[in-house]
């Protein structure tokens, strides 16, 4: 019987290819429907929440009653993230758990659970992104379908980044991005079959999207030229400044988890409260933080605000997001991320014109700058940086002024060894347990793992490598060709090994032969 499940799931590995294609539209329909339900519920929710505060200033006997409902709401958070404690935060360490054979959960509970607590917390005003709730939604919503139609656990993972990477699509018009950042960040190499898929269900989400919200892009930038090449100096220190901030804003995300966890006086699922009565607070007195941040980047772009004033609405939005996102609220970090980016552009392009004595540089752009080096700098993942803000504001002009500002910061967060922040979020996530359970069946799955230029694996025979136990490498593939290797193959950069385990295998093998075959593992 387990001869029969192997060989069966060989013979579809071999000849899956149109199937999956297939998957991936579909998968991008229901998640880009979901998504974009989600998406619209929140903006909606949130248009009205800023309305109201407006009436609230007008009838004060309205706001220690509007006070009590936010108490409510954020206690209904709580307890919501507990019953179902794999939707708290952005979800995005979550998948990757997922995929890594490190999680389980019961999708149609979680993504029920994700969409109301997301909703109930962006909606109150807390200082989350719709990002990393789309992203698990999207790869929830994949993990159902391919449960439903009994496809192998193979097939389920590719599914799943599909799933994200139609997510991503979804919420911010950016279906390139979208893909890039599930291989990126999320599945963890760029597999050519993935990236097929992946891409499939990010363009049908991301028209889908388009229906519904129409073509603009999601920030609103005009007349965005290209800067000067004598004004590029101001890029690598630029690209140092948000280097550096990046670091900052990761260690302030950790150092606020840890926050509450010292509260041993306050019941885990009341602390989503503390974040739902600032957001009332600062919806009386400082709107313009509230929410993700879309609509204060586009301010950003058309207002004309003060360098103080500036100053203000930084600190307070990243200590808003921190005790936001700390709290363990179903909410992204990805957009208010790219405020605080904006925000560092805009201070710096300020600084450097009044020192001057002109206004030289051009706000807008060095916005767009800061926004993809300050994400850079966080997920360690400058591709998806420099696409995502491309799409997101619709300007191909910058391209080269991103890519350096985005290699610098990079390169200072190298510099001071700060890891990508999903995956200490997701280390952090699974060492504090929770009760989570770890697949454990008697399934095979199939891996498929990148061989990279000066790696342990490149360049060497088979038969020379000491192979983890409980595993079978099925096929080479080197280039449009499939080889059936055996101990005198010569493995090479580039090649993509296909690996058969148990399912109970995949995750330490996954671990182990990942770092074979990277450079950045050698001693």
């Amino acid at each position: 019987m387990n001869e029969n499940h192997t060989r069966k799931l060989l013979d579809n590995w071999f000849n899956f290819k149109f199937r999956l294609l297939a998957g991936g539209i579909a998968v991008g329909v229901l998640s880009g429907f979901v998504v974009v339900l989600f998406r619209f519920v929140l903006e909606e929710l949130l248009d009205n929440v800023l309305i109201f505060y407006h009436y609230q200033l007008q009838h004060i006997w309205i706001i220690p009653l509007w006070m009590i409902l936010l108490v409510i709401a954020g206690w209904v958070t709580g307890v919501l993230v507990k019953k179902q404690p794999a939707i708290s935060g952005s979800g995005i360490p979550q998948v990757k758990a997922v995929l890594q054979n490190k999680l389980q959960m019961n999708w149609w509970k979680a993504v029920s659970a994700k969409f109301l607590g997301g909703t109930i917390s962006i909606g109150a005003g807390l200082s989350l992104g719709r990002e990393g709730p789309s992203i698990q939604i999207g790869a929830l919503i994949a993990q159902g379908f391919s449960r439903l139609l009994r496809k192998s656990k193979t097939e389920e993972h590719i599914l799943i980044t599909c799933g994200a990477s139609a997510g991503l699509a979804a919420a911010f018009n950016a279906p390139i991005a979208g893909v890039i950042f599930a291989l990126e960040e999320v599945h963890m190499n760029f597999s050519p079959l993935v990236m097929i898929a992946a891409l499939s269900s990010s363009l049908v989400a991301d028209f889908i999207s388009k229906e519904f919200f129409g073509m603009n892009p999601i920030f609103h930038f005009a007349n965005i030229g290209a800067i000067p090449l004598n004004q590029y100096y101001h890029l690598i220190i630029l690209g140092i400044i948000v280097g550096v901030m990046g670091i900052v804003f990761n260690k302030g995300i950790y150092a606020f988890q840890d926050l509450y966890l010292k509260m041993t006086w306050l019941p885990a699922h009341c602390r989503p409260i503390l974040p739902f009565l600032l957001a009332g607070i600062l919806g009386l007195s400082m709107p313009v933080v509230l929410g993700g941040g879309n609509n204060l980047v586009n301010d950003l772009v058309t207002g004309h605000f003060q360098l103080k004033l500036l100053i203000i609405i930084l600190i307070v939005k990243f200590l808003f997001t921190m005790l936001s996102y700390g709290s363990s609220a179903p909410g992204g970090i990805f957009l208010p991320m790219l405020v605080i980016g904006g925000l560092i552009g805009v201070i710096y392009c300020k600084l450097m014109n009044g020192l001057i004595g002109e206004p030289v540089l051009s706000e807008s752009n060095f916005l767009i700058l800061a926004m993809a080096g300050y994400l850079t700098a966080s997920l360690k993942a400058p591709i998806t940086g420099i696409i995502l803000i491309t799409e997101m504001t619709g300007s191909f002009s910058n391209l080269l002024s991103t890519g350096v500002v985005c290699l610098t910061a990079y390169m200072t967060a190298e510099l001071f060894r700060s890891y990508p922040i999903y995956e200490v979020l997701l280390e952090r996530f699974l060492h504090q347990g929770k009760g989570f359970s770890a697949t454990k069946t008697s399934s095979k799955v199939i891996l498929e793992i990148p061989i990279h230029h000066g790696s342990q694996l490149d360049g060497i025979l088979i038969k020379e490598f000491k192979w983890p136990p409980q595993c079978l490498i099925v096929s080479v593939k080197r280039g449009s060709q499939e080889k059936i290797p055996h101990g005198d193959f010569i493995l090479l950069a580039g090649d993509y090994l296909t690996i058969l385990t148990g399912d109970e295998n995949a995750p330490y093998i996954n671990e182990s032969l990942s770092q074979a075959a990277n450079i950045g593992t050698l001693a």
